[in-house]
């Protein structure tokens, strides 16, 4: 009986190591896409140059990921795990906006220091990308200034002005403009940037 039972060992001991397999040639070919859009952007990153970057066939690539959506969807959710941006969620449990949005900026500013490399790469090249990603991008901007636009009861023009405002004050680049080209420090930049953002409303309607 123990005879009878061991080819079934052997087999399932044989399909678990097949499937680690395919998970770890699986996590290199997305890891060497996320290393190459960091490094030469998306538009630069050829399946041969991933294949490369990952030790594989470009068959293997195309395999396991066959097209590019596939692909930049693996390597954004791999890239999100190792970089989660700040829950905006977890902002709107503070009740006074100001303080809010304080908040929210030195947890993004924070965020934006080891991010910043690869979101320019994703801005710039963003149009030869496939259409979720900037989808995606537009309704987690749109999210985190919806959460950070309440309590200041701004209507109309005023309301649209403060949108702009926080969507600038919430962005990679102004990050970079801020502190590493101009030198600023993170608190700097949340200083300049929560004058801006009660500038562009009428100071009676702030809170």
């Amino acid at each position: 009986m123990t005879t009878r039972k061991q080819p079934s060992r052997v087999r399932t001991y044989t399909m678990r190591a097949r499937r680690e397999t395919v998970a770890e040639t699986r996590r290199r070919i997305t890891e060497a896409t996320m290393c190459l859009h960091e490094r030469v952007g998306p538009r630069a990153t050829t399946v041969s140059a991933i294949a490369e970057e990952a030790s594989v066939t470009r068959l293997t690539v195309y395999r396991h990921f066959p097209d590019e959506e596939s692909l930049v969807r693996a390597c954004s959710a791999h890239w999100r795990l190792l970089h989660p941006r700040p829950d905006p969620q977890n902002w709107a449990r503070i009740e006074d906006p100001v303080r809010r949005l304080r908040t929210a900026l030195g947890e993004t500013y924070a965020w934006a220091r080891p991010a910043a490399p690869m979101m320019t790469m994703i801005h710039r090249d963003l149009e030869t990308m496939p259409d979720f990603v900037s989808q995606f991008l537009a309704a987690d901007e749109k999210a985190r200034v919806t959460v950070l636009s309440r309590g200041f009861r701004a209507r109309g023009r005023a309301a649209h002005r403060l949108a702009a405002a926080l969507a600038h004050a919430l962005r990679v680049t102004t990050w970079q403009s801020l502190c590493l080209d101009a030198g600023l420090t993170d608190q700097d930049a949340i200083d300049i940037m929560v004058g801006a953002v009660l500038a562009a409303i009428p100071s009676k309607i702030r809170t």
